[in-house]
């Protein structure tokens, strides 16, 4: 029968208990679970509710729960309503009457609140641990390719010259600033609600702040009713993930487009790579594209909970289980694929003079042409006009700027002289480019050193 069978007269349906039971998923909690249940009987002991001897039967019980179910001992009962009750029922069936006293001043919805509090500021760490190796990576990987020149795009058009390594730089602010946010949003999860009981606190004299701290919490939830009714710190971890995935998502769409034929920038390495039961010359990237799936599966978590949670009244409701496996999966989710696309970037070629020649033959120094003349003393307005007259005559005679010749120029303007050719060298034109945030190779390294030093 269910601990809570008192004010029942028939046994639950099986059927209802399946539907009811979160064990299959919760179980992954059984650590914070009794670590927390370790500190309430402390707690209990120091107040004076509960006798000395019962907190040191209760902690030895619950050691030893923890050491089995370690060591595949202990199984996890799939017929438990979930990991609270099954740990709860062991052990008082190991100490006896002690172990139904661990739950005074204590209900099931605060205590779900707290485990899944002290489960996520671990994997927040851990999230951030494996951003922090992949920005790790990213930074090597530009460092070996401040001067290998690429063209830089919008609209999916080759627009003007940057480096490999300025184009890895962009990602790496993006991930930078997700590990602000996971920061920030470690710090709203790290507010202990032990005490809130099942939504109005209790009358036993408690000390929540010695709970909190025997946990490793900052702070305490300032109401009870918001202490079980929470789930803020969920949606804004989630959130984080999805955007975490987002800027994945994104590096996976060009490392698709990079290893593709139509662009051969780079060449992913075998052990990263997989092929076609039927087309022998295949080579596909099959973890980016996986990544770039996965994604569409953490914005449905994300937009699970938030539907879930926006038409909850006060306090606690059993709509609430549904966010641990959103959650749950949503860690998982990043956490696989950081770990893997880390490893594919690292040992990923970079086609250096295929890069170089893409650069070579989109006009991408167009704008340094125009510039050329405004230093002249052209006005931009004019400028813009006379080299987009100057790309046309080389498309239609399949010239690019660098080799037009000099009398070419000049019949187009007479402003123009040798130093031009000097001007619209891709390399010189991206170092020209000397500006904090700017594709220069002085810029780019500084960028590189600043963020190493912080990050490793």
């Amino acid at each position: 029968m269910p601990m809570w069978e008192g004010r029942f007269s028939k046994q639950i349906d099986k059927r209802t208990n399946d539907f009811n039971s979160s064990i299959r998923f919760d179980h992954v909690m059984y650590k914070e679970d009794i670590k927390g249940s370790i500190a309430h009987a402390k707690m209990l002991s120091k107040q004076g509710i509960i006798l000395k001897e019962d907190e040191e039967k209760i902690i030895k019980g619950l050691n030893s729960i923890l050491k089995d179910i370690e060591n595949h001992v202990l199984e996890f009962d799939p017929n438990a309503e979930d990991i609270h009750m099954f740990i709860e029922a062991e052990l008082t069936k190991r100490i006896g009457q002690s172990g139904k006293k661990l739950h005074t001043a204590r209900s099931r919805n605060d205590q779900v609140a707290l485990d899944i509090r002290m489960y996520l500021k671990n994997q927040i760490l851990i999230i951030k641990q494996n951003l922090i190796d992949f920005i790790i990576t990213l930074l090597n990987k530009a460092k070996e390719n401040t001067e290998t020149i690429m063209p830089g795009y919008t609209h999916m058009q080759r627009a003007q010259p940057i480096t490999f390594a300025h184009h890895l730089m962009a990602y790496v602010e993006m991930f930078k600033r997700d590990l602000e946010r996971l920061s920030e949003t470690y710090g709203r999860t790290d507010i202990c609600p032990i005490g809130s009981c099942a939504l109005a606190g209790t009358t036993y004299n408690l000390d929540r702040l010695f709970e909190a701290k025997e946990l490793g919490f900052s702070k305490i939830t300032n109401n009870s009713l918001d202490g079980v009714s929470d789930r803020d710190f969920i949606i804004e971890l989630l959130s984080d993930i999805s955007i975490i995935m987002m800027h994945l998502s994104r590096l996976s769409e060009e490392i698709i487009l990079w290893s593709s034929w139509e662009f051969k920038f780079i060449e992913l390495d075998d052990s990263f790579s997989t092929g076609s039961s039927i087309m022998p010359q295949k080579k596909n990237p099959d973890i980016t594209e996986l990544i770039r799936g996965k994604t569409g599966r953490v914005y449905g978590s994300l937009i699970s909970l938030l539907t879930v949670m926006k038409g909850t009244p006060l306090a606690y409701n059993k709509d609430m289980q549904e966010d641990k496996e959103s959650i749950f999966d949503a860690v998982n989710t990043v956490n696989l694929c950081l770990t893997t696309i880390n490893p594919m970037v690292a040992t990923m070629k970079v086609l250096k003079e295929n890069m170089k020649k893409a650069a070579e033959k989109g006009f991408i120094n167009a704008t340094d042409c125009a510039d050329y003349l405004v230093e002249k003393g052209i006005p931009f307005r004019d400028a813009y006009k006379i080299v987009g007259n100057i790309v046309k005559y080389c498309i239609e005679n399949d010239k690019t700027l660098e080799s037009l010749d000099l009398s070419i120029y000049k019949h187009f303007i007479p402003s123009f002289d040798n130093d031009i050719y000097s001007h619209i060298n891709l390399i010189n034109c991206v170092n020209k480019r000397n500006v904090i945030g700017g594709p220069a190779k002085e810029q780019v390294e500084k960028q590189i050193m600043s963020n190493l030093a912080k990050l490793t």
